[in-house]
């Protein structure tokens, strides 16, 4: 049995000048459900879509960031199920993340009103779902151990 997910979640990270890491926040705008929430990119799947082709359209739609602006696209090993309560279901998102190029400048959409690159340790204090805890975690662990990390890495898509 195969479960599709209803969303996607991506972390966008990228290496500072000093080669260390830095994670990318957006922050849900008023008006919104979850307003002044920070977060990576998420989404929902459209209908008959590639699930890793909604996680790279939702970047570009919440970030301006295109498949170029990329080094390197992962899977993880995080599934995350929570209940929504505003429309009582229980909902499935897969975790991706992605390396950004030096230089790649983020534009947001309507649906954010501010962007922060932050280190891990400051991603992790200013999140407030364990959940995205572990994926910074995990993205951490990414870049701790590029051996490993390559069993993770996903073909660029084009």
């Amino acid at each position: 049995m195969s479960t599709r997910p209803d969303l996607v979640a991506c972390w966008l990270f990228r290496l500072d000048a000093a080669d260390r890491p830095e994670l990318l926040l957006i922050r849900r705008a008023p008006g919104r459900m979850y307003a002044g929430l920070w977060q990576c990119v998420t989404g929902k799947l459209e209908a008959g879509e590639r699930i890793i082709d909604a996680a790279l359209r939702e970047v570009g739609e919440e970030t301006g960031l295109r498949p170029d602006d990329l080094e390197a696209l992962f899977e993880t090993d995080l599934v995350n199920w929570f209940h929504e309560a505003s429309s009582d279901a229980l909902l499935c998102e897969v975790v991706f993340a992605a390396q950004v190029r030096a230089g790649a400048d983020v534009h947001l959409s309507h649906e954010h009103d501010a962007a922060r690159w932050l280190s891990p340790d400051d991603a992790r204090a200013l999140v407030v779902w364990p959940a995205y805890e572990r994926a910074i975690d995990f993205v951490a662990w990414l870049l701790a151990h590029p051996d490993r990390a390559d069993a993770f890495r996903l073909p660029m898509p084009g």
